[in-house]
């Protein structure tokens, strides 16, 4: 067999001769056929959701690092790799068009990059402190938004309190996170900014 990202087990009676299965049901009824990266769907999706769950944890320890003047490389490093796998294992699910999580992953692995550099490449010097912090921020924001969303999409209760997400709960919840991210944001920069203030743990 062909080593591919993606392979697919189609199932046999909707091969017949001159029958033109839509995308849409073939993906539905092959969903449990396709392997992508030697993973069934169900596999990478829990993969994805762990890979996930890591960045945000790691993530507020990260900004808690960040608010007290501790750089705390160790989990800065496992945040970094896991919310860039996070956003890079989001590509991996079948669809048929672009989605706006895809737009959001995209961003995230450009703030991302960013921060990498800041943080590796330039060591925090001069205004590289300051971009390395706004990014982390934001690449957690993104991480945890993305997180807002599927809970209203995949929790009984919430999905009921906005069933098109466009409801005042989902608004309320997504305005409080923006505005709680905003607020760390500002607070980590100025706890951040000096480096005599910084220290490895």
């Amino acid at each position: 067999m062909k080593t591919t990202a993606a392979v697919r087990y189609t199932i046999p009676h909707l091969q017949r001769p001159g029958r033109v299965v839509p995308f849409r049901l073939s993906l539905i009824l092959n969903k449990e056929f396709i392997m992508i990266l030697g993973m069934t769907i169900a596999t990478l999706t829990l993969v994805h959701v762990l890979l996930s769950l890591a960045g945000i944890a790691s993530g507020f320890i990260v900004v808690y690092g960040l608010l007290t003047g501790k750089r705390l490389d160790g989990w800065t490093a496992l945040f970094l790799v896991t919310t860039v796998l996070t956003s890079a294992t989001g590509y991996l699910f079948p669809v048929e068009h672009l989605l706006p999580s895809h737009v959001v992953g995209a961003i995230s692995l450009i703030v991302l990059a960013v921060a990498i550099v800041a943080r590796y490449a330039f060591h925090l010097a001069h205004a590289w402190r300051w971009i390395y912090v706004v990014c982390a921020v934001l690449a957690l924001y993104l991480n945890s938004f993305v997180a807002v969303v599927q809970s209203f999409l995949k929790v009984p209760a919430l999905k009921a309190l906005a069933p098109t997400q466009k409801e005042p709960p989902f608004l309320v919840a997504q305005l409080a996170l923006m505005a709680l991210f905003i607020l760390i944001g500002v607070f980590a920069v100025k706890k951040f900014r000096d480096d005599r203030a910084a220290t490895v743990r």
